[in-house]
């Protein structure tokens, strides 16, 4: 009779506002995540669902002020990103590792673009307490298709962004 009484499911969902800047390819800010004077911040949520290893996550982000275009016009980016997630539960410390499809999404005062990419990324989340945590993550974006829109070369766009949340569960 106990075999036919199904366990209970383990699944968490989690929800993370967070800050950071991108650098790196595209990225005319910074060159690297160490050599940055000039870090222009980004912002986001993450949203997504676990179970024991693994999980789902979407990911929208902003970067108000991407680059400077050669007329001196500012230019922004915005990226949309689905994401299959691999969990380690190691208790209240818990790395993971990440990639998803999505749209990447450069836009100057003259005109924007739309490119599907991809991001790849890793990122530590540790939970002092049950349902809060801090999460730290670092994500490659690249674009499939070459996006040509003033500043931006004609080339694929890519960048990498580094970011700190706050996570709910």
């Amino acid at each position: 009779m106990l075999a036919a009484i199904p366990g209970t499911a383990w699944s968490q969902s989690h929800f993370t506002p967070f800050i950071g800047y991108n650098f790196g390819g595209d990225s005319v800010n910074c060159d690297s995540l160490r050599n940055c004077n000039d870090k222009r911040p980004n912002f986001g949520v993450s949203v997504g669902k676990t179970n024991t290893i693994f999980g789902v996550e979407q990911d929208i982000a902003y970067v108000p002020h991407f680059g400077n275009t050669p007329d001196g016009a500012r230019s922004s980016m915005l990226t949309l990103m689905s994401s299959l997630m691999v969990v380690a539960p190691l208790g209240p410390v818990q790395p993971y590792g990440l990639f998803g499809l999505g749209l990447i999404r450069p836009h100057t005062n003259l005109g924007a673009k739309n490119a599907l990419g991809y991001n790849i990324g890793a990122g530590l989340t540790v939970f002092p307490t049950r349902r809060l945590g801090l999460r730290a993550d670092v994500r490659r974006m690249r674009s499939f298709r070459d996006v040509k829109l003033f500043v931006f070369s004609g080339e694929k766009l890519e960048f990498w962004r580094a970011s700190l949340g706050l996570t709910l569960r």
